[in-house]
């Protein structure tokens, strides 16, 4: 049962990243490379608040989301004036920057020796050091995000980001400030990948930069082709499908030499094909063209 567990809690984990991210590629029309560096740095400032402050779980992840938002910005205003392949480009770098940064630094983060371990949250007196505890607890924080981002997605800021996604010279004729509307869509995207950082890091009790990696950010963009973007649902069904995956290839008796090629192999067949006869993805509302 704890293996159960443990799949449940990373679906609850990337499901919060994939619908973060769908809020840029699915309803802004961004494509971005650097996911995975937003939910490194809030995996790394939500901890090490907690080593170096002893401080208590929601302190480290208002931390966590501050210090991510705050970089956010510093990336997204200068590289949100950029279009199309551009902007991926300038996401692509900040991404290999910052596991470059998480690799090298090691008077803070110790780099490839990692941050080991790390302690789950202790609620009301009462430890979340089981696997089910555990997976309750990032179960109610996923749902409590979905809900969120469903909210926004909703709002009228969403449905502006849509229209910026469809035509930005109308939504520009408008009045509305374009690269505003970017930069706050970043900023909430980087904030909530911030969330499933410090879950991951709790989840896994340790830390080191090859869990967010340019190959993290392309799975992630990943999910969103292959289970649909522009809605809730396209994230959440690309997240089970492409986190249970793997775990299928372990029962059917791959050896483990093969199975992660392999399951390279298997994401990018469904890529080509969801691209070639569902541009939309499995669930989806905005094709890719």
């Amino acid at each position: 049962m704890n293996y159960l567990f443990q799949v449940l809690t990373i679906i609850s984990i990337y499901s919060i990243l994939a619908l973060s991210l769908n809020l840029l590629i699915g309803y802004t029309g961004l494509l971005s490379l650097s996911h995975a560096a937003f939910y490194g740095i809030g995996a790394y400032i939500g901890t090490l608040s907690g080593i170096v402050f002893g401080l208590s779980f929601f302190p480290c992840l208002l931390l966590a989301i501050a210090g991510t938002v705050a970089i956010s910005f510093v990336v997204s205003l200068p590289s949100l004036r950029l279009k199309g392949d551009y902007f991926v480009l300038a996401s692509l770098s900040f991404q290999t920057i910052v596991f470059v940064v998480l690799y090298n630094w090691i008077a803070v983060t110790r780099g490839p020796f990692g941050l080991t371990n790390i302690a789950r949250p202790t609620l009301f007196g009462f430890s979340l050091s089981s696997d089910f505890a555990y997976f309750v607890f990032s179960g109610i924080i996923a749902l409590a995000c979905l809900g969120l981002l469903y909210l926004i997605g909703h709002s009228p800021f969403g449905r502006l980001l849509k229209a910026v996604r469809e035509d930005e010279i109308a939504v520009s004729a408008l009045g509305k400030d374009i690269t505003r509307l970017k930069v706050t869509a970043f900023a909430i995207a980087a904030g909530f990948a911030a969330v499933a950082g410090l879950l991951f890091a709790g989840h896994v009790r340790y830390l080191d930069p090859t869990s967010f990696t340019l190959l993290e950010s392309v799975f992630v963009v990943s999910i969103i082709i292959i289970g649909g973007a522009g809605n809730v649902s396209g994230p959440l069904i690309g997240t089970v499908l492409l986190v249970t995956l793997p775990e299928v290839l372990r029962f059917v008796g791959i050896p483990y030499t093969i199975a992660p090629n392999l399951r390279q192999i298997i994401y990018g067949l469904l890529i080509i094909l969801v691209l070639r006869f569902k541009p939309q993805g499995i669930s989806g509302e905005y094709g890719f063209e």
